[in-house]
């Protein structure tokens, strides 16, 4: 008892600057989140005062280990949610398409689009990674009682994909065997429901029910970021000082050029080639998706001018847009599902001195295409994502912290590339099945856009 109090005292003596800075600041940002303030803008602030704080603390080589502490909390509860969220929203997201007739045709071409697309992105954002090395020579230690995963063979990277034991999985924190055991559940589901619908149907709802109660809990955790980036970032800039901002600059930079990649050569590669249309037309007139996804930042407000995009201006079948989008809006996520993810790992990889093998590097690309289907419904969709990358690999998520600092910055432009990803597929499909009006797309036949819709 002694011990404990001692401590106590302790850490109260040794941290009582940073903590009451840190009650301050906590503070400062609920109180501007009670006042509204843009959640966007609330990040950047806090990304912010954590550097100055972490600055002044390491300047005057004052100790920080207090907001190093609410930023594990954070971090922990990020990992609460991985294991029950991934699972149900991998299944929902799939047994939304109704027949295993449906499924088979277009939804099919549309899953299978989503899939490879996101796949090369997660290659793009991999290669960009390795060219630009983000966090190298930064290096951080892991928490205590972290131990890096010694690297597996390619055998068993791929025996480690296939479920045992779902609930042994789920409680070892094994991402990819949960993955691979949702995708199997949801497909028995949508064929079971397609001769006896009655039968999966109580399934079906307790599934949805538990899949928005966990959507809920993720709103919690969700607005928690401010004070997680204020924490991780301020305990960070504590120990490091001003090199603090040279990791995440070289982050940002090699995320847009990896993006920017993925736009012009998969985007414009899959219109002129797969489309056998011309890219510079198509992107004049999917531009106003564009637009409003990067102001926006969400595939979900983006949707409804997407839509009109896609029927009125690139002359797809409304069937075909209807079918699509809506999907592509929950499960098509190349920038923050494929890009991202694979740019963090390699991120964090070298800030934390982790070495990582052409095995892993295939499990980055594989992980990304399957977790990327499931969490785009959610909050944070990139967060999440990149989360279970991290875990897949068995990289600290506290380097997920420091990246969320610039969530914001590069969120514009992975949602832009999300939207046009969409896009891109609705009008591959639609040219596959016969739905594209070709004629009329050259003619530049356009009818007028609600733009007010998007809103």
């Amino acid at each position: 008892m002694d011990n404990v109090q001692n401590n106590l005292l302790h850490a109260i003596q040794t941290n009582w600057i940073s903590l009451l800075i840190s009650v301050v600041v906590i503070g400062l940002l609920y109180y501007l989140a009670k006042k509204r303030l843009n959640f966007g803008y609330r990040v950047l602030l806090a990304l912010g005062i954590g550097l100055v704080v972490g600055v002044v603390l390491n300047s005057a080589g004052l100790d920080a280990t207090s907001i190093g502490t609410i930023g594990s909390i954070y971090v922990n509860l990020i990992k609460m949610l991985v294991i029950p969220l991934v699972a149900v929203l991998v299944i929902t997201s799939i047994t939304s398409i109704s027949s295993l007739g449906q499924l088979r045709k277009i939804g099919t071409k549309t899953i299978a689009l989503f899939f490879v697309t996101t796949g090369i992105a997660a290659l793009i954002g991999l290669l960009v990674a390795l060219a630009f090395n983000p966090g190298l020579g930064f290096v951080q230690s892991p928490t205590e009682g972290y131990e890096a995963r010694e690297i597996p063979t390619f055998s068993e990277v791929i025996l480690d994909l296939v479920p045992s034991n779902p609930i042994g999985d789920m409680a070892e924190g094994k991402v990819v065997p949960v993955l691979v055991f949702a995708i199997f559940v949801a497909v028995a589901i949508v064929h079971l429901g397609s001769k006896k619908p009655e039968t999966v149907e109580p399934v079906k709802k307790v599934i949805d029910s538990f899949a928005q109660v966990m959507h809920q809990v993720t709103k919690y955790i969700i607005r928690l970021t401010p004070y997680g980036v204020y924490a991780l970032i301020g305990s960070m800039a504590a120990k490091y000082g001003f090199e603090t901002l040279k990791p995440l600059i070289a982050l940002i930079i090699c995320t847009y050029v990896a993006l920017l990649i993925h736009f012009v050569v998969t985007f414009g590669g899959l219109v002129a080639f797969g489309a056998k249309v011309n890219p510079f037309k198509f992107l004049r007139k999917a531009y106003p998706t564009v637009a409003v996804a990067f102001t926006t930042r969400s595939s979900y407000a983006t949707l409804p001018i997407n839509l009109e995009v896609i029927t009125k201006r690139l002359r797809v079948s409304p069937r075909i847009a209807s079918f699509v989008a809506p999907l592509g809006a929950t499960m098509n996520m190349n920038g923050c599902g494929g890009v991202w993810p694979a740019v963090v790992a390699i991120f964090v990889a070298n800030v934390y001195g982790v070495e990582l093998g052409i095995s892993q590097y295939i499990l980055i690309v594989l992980v990304s295409m399957i977790s990327s289907i499931g969490v785009a419904g959610v909050p944070g969709p990139a967060s999440i994502s990149t989360t279970v990358v991290l875990t897949a690999l068995g990289l600290p998520l506290e380097g997920l912290g420091l990246v969320l600092a610039i969530d914001a910055i590069v969120d514009m432009g992975r949602t832009a590339v999300n939207a046009t990803g969409t896009t891109v597929s609705s009008l591959l499909v639609a040219v596959s099945e016969g739905e594209f009006d070709r004629e009329s797309f050259d003619r530049d036949e356009e009818d007028p856009l609600e733009l007010n819709q998007a809103s």
